[in-house]
């Protein structure tokens, strides 16, 4: 039983596919692709050499090219702020007075006791204050 030189590549890609799941390494994806480019030219008749060398420049170029694309965008993303993150430098209102001690404002559509940043600062009912932190469940504000 003789077997083609293409299904010998395909098998490959395969093999390469296996540890590009597993692993999720995109490089493994890329080699691949190599290798069924390189099946494609055993497919049509082209010579070993013409084969390892179309897989190892599709190989190349893909790695070359596509990883420091996906690099770029992956650095590029925003950064999503969630929970308490979320909520730090955002403006409020402030409901009771809040000083030092104590208050009430209201935060992204909730009431939150509040306190001043500084000890000595006091914020009056209707005003806006941002929020520079959460203390446990406390916005300290300014």
């Amino acid at each position: 039983m003789d077997i083609d030189a293409w299904v010998w590549w395909l098998i490959g890609a395969v093999g390469l596919g296996i540890p590009l799941v597993l692993t999720a390494m995109p490089e493994f994806g890329m080699f691949a692709v190599g290798a069924i480019a390189a099946a494609v030219v055993a497919a049509l008749g082209g010579g070993i050499v013409a084969q390892v060398l179309v897989f190892a420049v599709v190989s190349v170029a893909l790695v070359a090219v596509v990883r420091p694309i996906a690099a770029r965008h992956r650095s590029d993303r925003p950064r999503l702020t969630t929970g308490i993150d979320a909520l730090k430098g955002r403006q409020a209102v402030v409901l009771e007075q809040v000083d030092g001690s104590g208050g009430r404002i209201k935060l992204a559509g909730e009431i939150w006791s509040a306190r001043a940043l500084d000890e000595g600062q006091s914020f009056a009912p209707g005003q806006q204050v941002d929020v520079v932190d959460i203390d446990g469940a406390t916005a300290v504000v300014m």
